[in-house]
């Protein structure tokens, strides 16, 4: 199955993803329910797309998690490193009875100013639609390293 998140490119770049030149593809590692690889390419100031490969370490979903959402950031008015972050994605998670699904990713993003990386709290309300119809959640802490 293959899922697509479609988002349209916004104003000029801060964070990881500007036009003097900084980094805007960052990967790392996500800690939570699932645990795994995550990815972050910024498209400007305040857009940007994730996907995560992770593994569920929980006894009722030990399986393979796929997902992927396109993200916008509220940055806060203090300060230029802090965002408030929500999207729309989708995930797949690899098992005997495969699901797929739909994330509503909510998070807090802080953007260091002097090295290439960031860290990230996020809660994801999901809306299962197969095998079954189903709410389901995942939420994680996690940090990324900008090339």
């Amino acid at each position: 199955m293959l899922l697509i998140t479609i988002g349209g490119l916004t104003d000029s770049a801060k964070a990881q993803g500007n036009e003097d030149g900084n980094k805007n593809f960052g990967l790392g590692l996500m800690l939570g329910e699932p645990t795994g690889v995550t990815i972050k390419s910024w498209f400007g100031r305040r857009s940007a797309f994730d996907i995560g490969a992770a593994w569920s370490l929980s006894g009722k979903n030990e399986a393979v998690h796929l997902h992927t959402d396109y993200l916008y950031h509220k940055w806060f008015n203090d300060t230029e490193n802090l965002a408030f972050y929500y999207g729309l994605g989708g995930r797949v998670i690899f098992s005997n009875n495969a699901v797929a699904g739909i994330r509503v990713p909510l998070g807090l993003n802080y953007v260091f100013d002097s090295v290439p990386f960031d860290l990230f709290v996020e809660a994801v309300p999901i809306i299962d639609l197969s095998p079954d119809v189903e709410f389901a959640g995942n939420g994680a802490v996690g940090i990324r390293y900008y090339f």
